[in-house]
Formats: C-alpha cells, sequence, structure tokens
C-alpha cells in the first residue's frame, strides 16, 4: 500500500532507490541526486555547473590545485576549455607545468604507495603518492620552459603570470605541444598563477638567471589584470577542484574588486550587497557569485580555506545568499571525470564564451 504524503514540514521529497540497469552516465547521476551523502552532491555538481553553462550573464572560473595533472586529469582541463564550460582559469604552477611532460610525448607511471623511497631517489624516480614520474622528464619540462625565457622573452620586463602562460602557450600550441596553457592560449582562456615560483616556473628562472636572464614576475599586476575582470563581466559563477591559493584567489574577485575605484564600486555593476563598517568609514560594495562549486577532500573545522563552507564564505560576501551552490567531499580523480562526462552527455550546445581579447591585446609587445 502507498503511503500518503507527509504533512510534516521536512518531510517533502523522497529518498528514491537506485535500480541497476544500463543507462548513460548523465541519467545515473539524474537518478544520483534523489539519493544522499556525496552521490547526491556529486549529481548536483552537474545540475549547477549545467546552469551556468546555460546562463548567458555568467562567466565561469574555475580554480585547479595540487598536483592532479600527473594523475590523468589534464586533458579534462583542455576539455573544459574547448567546450567552454570555463572562461578562466586559476591554477597551480604544478598543474600547469607537469601536463607538459605528456603533452612532450613523455609519460607518468602507475606506481605503489609502499615503496622504497630512497631507492626511488637512486633511480631518478620522482612519486606523486601512487604515480612515479621520471626526474629526466621533468627537468627537460623544466628546460624547455627556461629555453622559452631566454628566447621568447624580454629580460628586465615585468610580465604577469596571465601575460606569461599566453606567450609560452603560444610558443607551446606551434611546437604542438598542446598542453593546458597552449589550449588556453589558442582559445583565448585567460590563465592566472598566484603562486608561479614554488613550480618549474620558478626553477626556470633560476636556470635562466644562471645564462644572465633577469625574469621578473609582477604579483600586484597579476592581481590588477584578475581584478580588472570585474568591470567587464556581468556575473560569476566558480568551480573549485581542490581549494588552495587558486580557489582564495577566485574569492577576493567577488570583494576586493571594487577597491580598484575611489568609490569603492564598480563602474556600470550593481553590488549584490553593500556592506559599511562602522560610523560608514569603511563603504564596499560585493558582487558575490552567482554560482559556486567545489569538489574537495579538505573539512572546515581545521581553518583552511580549501575546507571553507560557501555559507561561511557568504559573511564576506563572496557568495550570494542566493546562490546556487554545491560542494562535494570526493578525491577529485574521481568525482571530475564522472562530473564532465555526464556534462558531455547532457550539454548538447556549445555556449557562446565572454569575449577577453582586451586583455592579450597588449600581450605581443612584450615578446621578444
Amino acid at each position: 500500500m502507498a503511503k500518503k504524503s507527509s504533512s510534516n514540514k521536512y518531510l517533502k521529497t523522497k529518498v528514491r532507490a537506485i535500480e541497476v540497469k544500463k543507462k548513460p552516465l548523465a541519467q545515473l547521476l539524474k537518478e544520483m541526486s534523489q539519493t544522499g551523502f556525496q552521490g547526491r552532491t556529486l549529481a548536483e555538481v552537474v545540475d549547477v555547473w549545467e546552469k551556468m553553462a546555460r546562463d548567458p550573464k555568467t562567466t565561469i572560473i574555475l580554480g585547479y590545485a595540487g598536483s592532479l595533472s600527473t594523475t590523468g586529469q589534464w586533458k579534462i582541463i583542455n576539455w573544459l576549455i574547448e567546450n567552454r564550460f570555463i572562461d578562466v582559469l586559476v591554477a597551480t604552477g604544478a598543474n600547469l607545468s607537469e601536463d607538459i611532460v605528456e603533452a612532450m610525448g613523455r609519460t607518468y607511471w602507475k606506481g605503489k604507495v609502499n615503496v622504497d623511497d630512497y631507492d626511488l631517489l637512486k633511480n631518478d624516480v620522482n612519486r606523486y603518492y601512487d604515480v612515479y614520474g621520471s626526474e629526466i622528464d621533468y627537468m627537460d619540462m623544466t628546460e624547455l620552459i627556461a629555453d622559452f625565457y631566454l628566447k621568447f622573452l624580454k629580460p628586465d620586463t615585468a610580465y604577469s603570470s596571465r601575460q606569461l602562460f599566453y606567450l609560452f602557450g603560444q610558443w607551446l600550441w606551434k611546437k604542438g605541444i598542446k598542453s593546458i596553457v597552449a589550449t588556453a592560449a589558442h582559445h583565448q582562456v585567460p590563465v592566472f598563477c598566484p603562486a608561479i615560483v614554488d613550480s618549474p616556473y620558478g626553477d626556470a628562472g633560476l636556470i635562466a638567471k644562471s645564462q644572465g636572464f633577469r625574469l621578473i614576475l609582477d604579483n600586484m599586476k597579476d592581481y590588477t589584470e584578475f581584478m580588472s575582470m570585474g568591470e567587464k563581466i556581468k556575473q560569476t559563477g566558480v568551480v573549485y577542484i581542490g581549494g588552495g591559493v587558486p580557489k582564495d584567489f577566485i574569492q577576493l574577485l567577488a570583494v576586493t574588486s571594487n577597491l580598484m575605484y575611489p568609490n569603492r564600486e564598480i563602474p556600470g555593476r550593481k553590488p549584490t550587497v553593500t556592506r559599511a563598517a562602522r560610523d560608514k568609514k569603511y563603504m564596499e560594495a560585493y558582487y558575490s557569485h552567482k554560482y559556486a562549486i567545489q569538489i574537495t577532500t579538505d573539512a572546515p573545522q581545521w581553518g583552511g580555506l580549501s575546507g571553507c563552507t560557501f555559507e561561511e564564505a557568504t559573511s564576506w560576501g563572496k557568495e550570494d545568499i542566493n546562490a546556487d551552490k554545491v560542494q562535494c567531499y570526493c578525491d577529485a580523480t574521481i568525482a571530475l571525470p564522472i562530473v564532465t562526462h555526464a556534462l558531455a552527455e547532457g550539454v548538447k550546445t556549445k555556449r557562446k564564451a565572454p569575449n577577453f581579447s582586451w586583455i592579450f591585446k597588449e600581450d605581443a609587445k612584450d615578446a621578444k
């Protein structure tokens, strides 16, 4: 006998058990949305991302943290760029360099966690948890970056990371090395790396310096370029794979881009919320993110930004109080392939991306 609907305000939407049969991945995710725990939130990630992609007013910004490119994820990022599921990329230096190894035709290897790491050291093998990489390949990739600095950049010239990646990406694309930065440059997707030097890009800078070339990476130029986007876009949706510096950098777009203007408001945009400190000394206008997604394994109670909830971020004005938002607590190497394949099945029309040609127009003059 079927149960009558409940009059209890908390008991309104039923959990529905999944039946096993052949079905498309997108259909499975829809069924998972009627279940519980992280299976449900994984399905909700797809739903929110689809909403962003179908919203013509939204600029989608992806934060890509950690060292995921070594685990076979980097071509997924290329697909997201090519199909305009993202418009701006903010990533770690590791993720924007270690993919170049495979794009050059080299490889990573399946390894083990329980291994003699000193023996790996003696055999020129680097370990990324359960993935092995050749130190020779790593250094060849680093030397490639140094070669680009020496041959293509001007010494003693201040570059933002966004400029560097655009010029480097164009150089790689012409060489047939279709890494993340090469794909982004080809499709005019801006790439930022606010913590760039603790990666092969910093190591390559040291190699170039040993040959008398002084590379200048200007963090403030990076920050200004990123915040300048606030005047060119209508609203934002954010996707965080992991957290870390990329997440913080992107979150700040909502609450600090207004500081570039004397009246603390972005020209031509209506603030989501206006905040005034005591005695109205510090009046600020915030432009909170309308959509927000995060896939993370970090927990909020340790105080790190990687685990910070979107509800906590709302207290800062970073997420709109009415934002479509979901945080899925799952390993990105599990979630990202599933989510992107569901997007490939579910979204058939390629969205029209925002035009960022204005940000690239002056770059050519800073190349040799």
